[in-house]
């Protein structure tokens, strides 16, 4: 299962670059001559086009940039693929981050992939949504699950702390979440809700579905922003990019504060079709929402290569949470624990929109939130 010491990233079956392990547990990364020549930074702050041998400088993301770190999975994923390879009698403990990127292969989110790439084999398991639940629960609860095989090849390469798998409805690619033992039972159908006043509020979201269960309200599921299905029938995959990759910040501790992300995404996308607006309601909707899990890679962005422009991406993962310190990881104007109007209208106001404008997008929100989710 082991990798070799260097791994190639590709795109849409391009090599893009090489990563390599370097000395103290970092991996380097250099891109390739003819990538240089007409391709894309990969991570425009961090991996500008060049010629050169790019080191991180943070300890986490486990010694990767934040871009590749983003292929890896998170808490679930990373459950699955544990105990996956302690059922093949592998210690997780002695793979490094380029063994886990070439288990990651051409499954993770976004559109970089990983070569040479090591397959996990799926056990064919044909189960409903319950079943699958179920499944998931066991994971939890118990060291040994049958099936982990495939619960692994479904989900194990996505992001987040909930159960979830990746599958097709209707032909395009959905991400479906189950709870956790922690979660109430219906928290499906509280993020559902969730994602309709979310759209209400004016707030750019991907098409969601509460998929019925006779054990629960139902499943949460979101269509997929990072595939597109093109007129030919095949799907395109999207670069994208966290705030916790671009700005090579730790998400797991609070690192950062609305006015840097407002910022961000002003450098970035230069506020194409409203990106500012658009960022700004959801920083609205978080605070009268009560969702305080608004943690740097809950935030993304996509890049388009015909326009060469990054778009901040459709939200997600917007529910009523309350992180186990209480306050918002993102901080509105420095203030975690009880921020109001007029933290809200100092970041819109530093991010150049008018007094007026932000006065509307708060009346707007909190009212749609009200009367939606009481």
């Amino acid at each position: 299962m082991k990798a070799d010491k260097r791994l190639q990233v590709l795109y849409e079956g391009r090599q893009v670059g090489t990563l390599a392990l370097a000395l103290g547990g970092k991996t380097a990364f250099a891109y390739e001559d003819s990538w240089i020549e007409d391709g894309f930074p990969v991570s425009p702050f961090s991996l500008p086009l060049r010629k050169q041998v790019f080191v991180p400088q943070k300890d986490y993301f486990h010694g990767l940039f934040g871009v590749f770190a983003d292929s890896l999975p998170d808490a679930w994923g990373n459950i699955l693929l544990n105990r996956l390879l302690r059922r093949n009698d592998v210690d997780p403990g002695t793979l490094t981050a380029l063994d886990r990127l070439a288990i990651v292969g051409s499954s993770g989110m976004g559109a970089l992939t990983y070569q040479p790439e090591y397959q996990v084999k799926p056990s064919g398991l044909e189960s409903n949504l319950d079943q699958l639940a179920e499944q998931c629960r066991k994971v939890f609860l118990s060291d040994s699950v049958e099936n982990l095989d495939e619960l692994y090849r479904m989900g194990g390469a996505s992001g987040g702390a909930r159960p979830k798998i990746m599958t097709q409805v209707d032909g395009e690619d959905w991400l479906i979440k189950f709870p956790s033992p922690t979660d109430d039972r219906d928290a499906g159908k509280t993020e559902y809700e969730y994602s309709l006043c979310a759209k209400r509020c004016g707030i750019e979201m991907s098409e969601t579905r509460l998929f019925p269960s006779s054990w629960c309200a139902g499943y949460f599921g979101t269509k997929r922003f990072d595939r597109i299905k093109m007129a030919d029938g095949q799907t395109k995959k999207i670069h994208m990019l966290t705030a916790a990759a671009l700005l090579e910040l730790d998400f797991e501790q609070p690192s950062l504060d609305y006015h840097a992300l407002m910022k961000l995404t002003k450098i970035l996308t230069h506020d194409s079709a409203g990106d500012m607006e658009n960022l700004f309601r959801r920083m609205c909707f978080n605070v009268f929402a009560h969702n305080r899990d608004d943690h740097s890679k809950n935030f993304a962005f996509l890049y388009d290569e015909g326009t060469d422009r990054w778009r901040l991406s459709p939200a997600y993962d917007i529910t009523y949470s309350t992180t186990y310190y209480g306050e918002h990881t993102t901080t509105v104007d420095g203030e975690g624990a009880d921020p109001g109007r007029r933290h809200l209208l100092a970041v819109g106001l530093a991010a150049g929109i008018s007094r007026r404008r932000c006065v509307d997008m708060m009346d707007e929100v909190e009212e749609r939130v009200r009367e939606m989710l009481g």
